[in-house]
Protein backbone atom coordinates (compact mmCIF):
# COMPACT_ATOMS: atom_id res chain seq x y z
CA UNK A 1 0.00 0.00 0.00
CA UNK A 2 1.62 3.47 -1.05
CA UNK A 3 0.46 7.43 0.32
CA UNK A 4 -1.84 7.56 -3.17
CA UNK A 5 -4.25 4.25 -1.79
CA UNK A 6 -3.71 5.47 1.75
CA UNK A 7 -5.41 8.96 0.84
CA UNK A 8 -7.91 7.35 -1.59
CA UNK A 9 -10.97 9.39 -1.92
CA UNK A 10 -8.79 12.17 0.61
CA UNK A 11 -7.96 14.68 -1.30
CA UNK A 12 -7.98 17.89 1.34
CA UNK A 13 -6.32 14.91 4.04
CA UNK A 14 -3.48 13.87 1.40
CA UNK A 15 -2.67 18.17 0.44
CA UNK A 16 -1.92 18.22 4.24
CA UNK A 17 0.10 15.04 4.62
CA UNK A 18 2.08 16.74 1.11
CA UNK A 19 2.24 20.31 3.28
CA UNK A 20 3.09 18.61 6.38
CA UNK A 21 6.40 16.90 4.66
CA UNK A 22 7.63 19.57 3.25
CA UNK A 23 7.86 21.59 6.28
CA UNK A 24 9.53 18.79 7.95
CA UNK A 25 12.08 18.17 4.89
CA UNK A 26 14.75 20.03 6.71
CA UNK A 27 14.94 17.84 9.56
CA UNK A 28 16.76 15.12 7.75
CA UNK A 29 16.58 11.95 6.23
CA UNK A 30 13.64 9.70 6.72
CA UNK A 31 11.47 7.37 5.05
CA UNK A 32 7.34 7.28 5.20
CA UNK A 33 6.10 3.33 5.86
CA UNK A 34 2.26 3.06 4.67
CA UNK A 35 0.48 0.87 7.24
CA UNK A 36 -3.06 0.24 6.87
CA UNK A 37 -3.88 3.21 9.24
CA UNK A 38 -0.93 5.14 9.64
CA UNK A 39 2.02 6.40 7.65
CA UNK A 40 4.77 6.23 10.12
CA UNK A 41 8.10 8.24 9.41
CA UNK A 42 11.12 6.58 10.34
CA UNK A 43 14.59 7.49 11.40
CA UNK A 44 16.66 4.86 12.75
CA UNK A 45 13.49 4.10 14.36
CA UNK A 46 9.56 5.76 14.17
CA UNK A 47 9.68 9.39 15.31
CA UNK A 48 6.38 10.38 14.12
CA UNK A 49 3.14 8.86 12.41
CA UNK A 50 0.48 10.33 10.10
CA UNK A 51 -3.27 8.97 10.72
CA UNK A 52 -6.83 9.85 11.32
CA UNK A 53 -7.44 8.51 14.09
CA UNK A 54 -9.96 9.83 16.47
CA UNK A 55 -8.92 11.33 19.49
CA UNK A 56 -10.74 13.56 19.78
CA UNK A 57 -14.93 13.73 20.44
CA UNK A 58 -16.29 14.32 16.68
CA UNK A 59 -17.72 17.27 17.32
CA UNK A 60 -14.40 18.80 18.08
CA UNK A 61 -12.70 17.61 15.05
CA UNK A 62 -12.09 19.69 11.91
CA UNK A 63 -14.40 18.07 8.71
CA UNK A 64 -10.91 17.01 7.31
CA UNK A 65 -8.15 16.61 9.68
CA UNK A 66 -4.39 14.56 10.44
CA UNK A 67 -3.58 13.33 13.32
CA UNK A 68 0.53 13.95 14.30
CA UNK A 69 2.04 11.29 16.67
CA UNK A 70 5.49 12.19 17.96
CA UNK A 71 7.39 10.40 19.83
CA UNK A 72 9.50 11.83 22.89
CA UNK A 73 10.87 10.94 25.99
CA UNK A 74 9.04 13.63 27.98
CA UNK A 75 5.11 14.34 28.40
CA UNK A 76 4.19 17.64 26.86
CA UNK A 77 2.35 20.00 28.49
CA UNK A 78 0.62 22.00 25.77
CA UNK A 79 -3.34 22.14 25.20
CA UNK A 80 -2.04 21.45 21.49
CA UNK A 81 -1.69 17.89 23.08
CA UNK A 82 -5.06 16.40 22.01
CA UNK A 83 -3.96 12.99 24.00
CA UNK A 84 -1.06 11.62 25.21
CA UNK A 85 0.46 8.76 26.88
CA UNK A 86 4.00 6.67 28.27
CA UNK A 87 4.02 4.00 25.72
CA UNK A 88 6.83 2.62 27.87
CA UNK A 89 9.12 3.94 30.69
CA UNK A 90 10.11 7.54 29.42
CA UNK A 91 8.84 6.81 25.68
CA UNK A 92 5.42 9.41 25.62
CA UNK A 93 3.28 9.37 22.81
CA UNK A 94 1.43 12.77 21.90
CA UNK A 95 -1.75 13.25 19.08
CA UNK A 96 -1.66 16.28 17.88
CA UNK A 97 -5.01 17.41 15.72
CA UNK A 98 -3.80 19.25 12.32
CA UNK A 99 -6.83 20.95 10.28
CA UNK A 100 -4.64 21.92 7.49
CA UNK A 101 -1.23 23.48 6.66
CA UNK A 102 -1.27 26.50 8.85
CA UNK A 103 -2.06 24.22 12.02
CA UNK A 104 1.43 23.28 12.23
CA UNK A 105 3.20 26.12 13.79
CA UNK A 106 6.66 26.74 15.45
CA UNK A 107 6.09 25.24 18.46
CA UNK A 108 4.99 21.87 16.30
CA UNK A 109 8.02 21.70 14.38
CA UNK A 110 10.68 21.79 16.96
CA UNK A 111 8.41 18.75 18.66
CA UNK A 112 9.00 17.25 15.45
CA UNK A 113 12.84 18.19 15.32
CA UNK A 114 13.24 16.72 19.16
CA UNK A 115 11.22 13.71 18.35
CA UNK A 116 13.14 13.26 15.39
CA UNK A 117 16.73 13.55 16.84
CA UNK A 118 14.96 11.38 19.89
CA UNK A 119 14.29 8.64 17.30
CA UNK A 120 17.83 8.37 16.09
CA UNK A 121 19.21 8.11 19.43
CA UNK A 122 17.09 4.92 20.85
Amino acid sequence: MDELFFFDGKPEERALYEALLDRIAALGAFSAVVHKTQISLKNRRVFACVSMLRVLPKMQLPPHFLVLTLGLSYPLGSPQIAAKTEAQPNRWTHHIVLGGPDDLDDEQLDWLRQAYEFGNRI
